[in-house]
C-alpha cells in the first residue's frame, strides 16, 4: 500500500479515495458549525484512505496573542501546523512502544508486573466501605488482591487502578490527596509509580474496566525493558522511524507559536462523568469557551520531569496521521516496519474476558461515548457491534481520544483513519466523536 500524501483543501477530494466529493463537504459544514456555535474555538479534521489523504479542513483560531505594544490582541489560526495537547492519545503510542519490546522478547503479556515493579507485590483491594479521612482508615477497608496485576491488564485498563479526577470513590480521593497525578508531576516516573503501588486497588484485577493511570505504569515498564527514558525510547523507536518530528513531551521554543491554547466550556462539563452529560445545550449559539491554559503560561513549553505515557505528548496532526497510517498498514510505514502484522491484528482484537464489552465490565459511558457493543484491545477501544453501540461505523473500528477532545479512529474494513484535533477540556462536553463519525461515513461512496 502506498503512503503517498495527497493533500487537498476543504473543497478538494482525491477521486480515487472512494468518497462522494459533494457529501464529503459535510465535514467542513459540521466543523465550521462547531466554531460558529461556540462549542469549539478552533479545530481540524484529517481523513486518510487507501494510502492517501483525500480530505483536510481546519477552522477557527488556535489562540490569542496579546500585543502590549499595540494594546490589542491578535489571533493565531487553527491550521495544519497547529500543535495540540494529545493527552490520552498518548496511550496508544505507549502501548505500541511496549508491543515493540514484546516482539523482542522482553516480557510476556500475562507476566505479573510485580516481576519488574516490586512495589506492586501484595496489592490490596478497597472493599467499598469507609472514606479517606485518613490513609489508615482507607487501608483498613481493604482485602488482599486475589491475583497479580498483569501487563495485559495495564494495556486494557482492567488492572484495578483508577484516576483521581473521577471524583467517584474513596480511592479516587486517595489519588488526589497523595498527588498520584502523572502529567505535570515534579517527581520522576519511577518514584511516582512506586508510590502508586501503595494505593489500594478499586477492584480485583481483571474484573472491571476502569479508565486509569495504567498506561503510565506501562510507560515505566517501557523504561525498564528498554533501559531508556520514555522520551528517548519514543524518539528512537517510533518518532524518527515514522517521521513524527513535531511530537514529543513538550513544545520547543521554535514551534511555540503553533501551540494551541486550551479552552473549556463556559458552563458545565465534567471529565470524570460516567453517564451521558454535556456542558450545556447542544444546539444554538453558546457562550464562548473560556481559556484554561495559554501560550503565555503553559507548562508544556518546558521539558517535564516526568514523562507521562498516559497523557504527556503534544504533536501535530500530520505526525499523528503517520502513526495511524502505520497501524492501518499493519505496522509498516514507508518501508519501515515498527510491528509485525500479526501483532497489530492482535492489538485490534477485543482482549476483555469472554469477549465482553466495556459497558458490562464497569463504565457504560465514558467521555460522551456509549460503550455498549464496544470492547477494548491493547491500547484502544474496539467496536464489536456498531448497532448496539449506536455508531455509524464498521465492526473492528478501533479508536481513542484525549481529554482536550482530540480523537482518532482507524477502520480496517474501509482502509481509513480519521483524526480530530481541537483543544476543549473536558472531552465529555459535546458528542463530537459520534457526530464526526456520521459526517465522515455518510460520504463514503465505495
Amino acid at each position: 500500500m502506498s503512503s503517498e500524501r495527497k493533500i487537498t483543501d476543504s473543497q478538494g477530494v482525491d477521486k480515487h479515495a472512494g468518497f462522494d466529493p459533494v457529501r464529503l463537504n459535510q465535514i467542513a459544514l459540521w466543523l465550521d458549525r462547531q466554531v460558529s456555535s461556540n462549542r469549539l474555538v478552533g479545530a481540524s479534521v484529517l481523513v486518510g484512505r487507501h494510502g492517501s489523504q483525500p480530505y483536510f479542513h481546519a477552522t477557527g483560531i488556535a489562540g490569542s496573542v496579546p500585543d502590549s505594544a499595540l494594546a490589542q490582541v491578535s489571533t493565531r489560526a487553527f491550521d495544519r501546523d497547529t500543535l495540540v495537547r494529545l493527552y490520552s492519545m498518548t496511550k496508544p503510542v505507549t502501548t505500541v512502544a511496549a508491543m515493540i519490546l514484546f516482539e523482542q522478547g522482553h516480557f510476556q503479556l500475562d507476566d505479573p508486573i510485580a516481576r519488574y515493579l516490586p512495589a506492586f507485590a501484595d496489592m490490596r483491594v478497597w472493599t467499598g466501605e469507609g472514606s479517606v479521612q485518613s490513609t489508615d482508615e482507607l487501608h483498613r477497608n481493604t482485602n488482599p488482591a486475589e491475583s497479580d496485576i498483569t501487563v495485559r491488564q495495564l494495556m486494557t485498563h482492567t488492572a484495578g487502578l483508577t484516576y483521581g479526577f473521577m471524583n467517584a470513590t474513596a480511592v479516587d480521593q486517595y489519588y488526589r490527596e497523595q498527588g498520584l497525578i502523572f502529567p505535570g508531576a515534579t517527581q520522576t516516573l519511577a518514584s511516582l509509580v512506586d508510590q502508586l503501588g501503595q494505593a489500594p486497588l478499586i477492584c480485583q484485577p481483571g474484573t472491571q474496566w476502569n479508565y486509569s493511570v495504567a498506561t503510565d505504569v506501562l510507560g515505566r515498564l517501557v523504561e525498564i525493558w528498554s533501559g531508556q527514558s520514555l522520551a528517548v525510547y519514543f524518539e528512537e523507536a517510533i518518532f524518527k522511524p515514522l517521521g513524527m518530528s513535531r511530537t514529543g513531551f513538550h513544545v520547543p521554543d521554535s514551534d511555540a507559536h503553533h501551540f494551541a491554547d486550551l479552552y473549556g466550556p463556559a458552563e458545565g462539563g465534567d471529565l470524570g462523568a460516567t453517564t451521558k452529560k454535556s456542558a450545556t445545550a447542544t444546539s444554538g449559539v453558546l457562550k464562548p469557551p473560556i481559556a484554561l491554559d495559554t501560550l503565555a503560561v503553559s507548562t508544556f513549553l518546558e521539558a517535564p520531569n516526568l514523562y507521562s505515557g498516559g497523557g504527556g505528548l503534544v504533536g501535530s496532526i500530520d505526525d499523528f496521521a503517520n502513526f495511524c497510517q502505520c497501524l492501518l498498514n499493519g505496522g509498516e510505514f514507508q518501508g519501515t516496519r515498527l510491528l509485525g502484522r500479526k501483532s497489530v491484528e492482535f492489538m485490534r482484537a477485543n482482549q476483555l474476558p469472554n469477549n465482553r464489552d466495556m459497558a458490562s465490565m464497569g463504565q457504560a459511558v465514558w467521555s460522551e461515548s456509549n460503550y455498549a457493543g464496544v470492547g477494548f484491545g491493547l491500547g484502544f477501544a474496539v467496536v464489536l457491534d456498531p448497532v448496539q453501540a449506536g455508531l455509524l461505523t464498521s465492526a473492528g473500528e478501533h479508536h481513542w481520544g484525549g481529554a482536550a477532545s482530540t480523537f482518532f479512529w482507524i477502520d480496517p474494513e474501509e482502509d481509513m483513519y480519521v483524526i480530530l484535533f481541537t483543544q476543549l477540556y473536558p472531552s465529555s462536553s459535546y458528542p463530537l466523536r459520534t457526530e464526526l463519525r456520521t459526517a465522515v461515513n455518510q460520504a463514503l461512496a465505495d
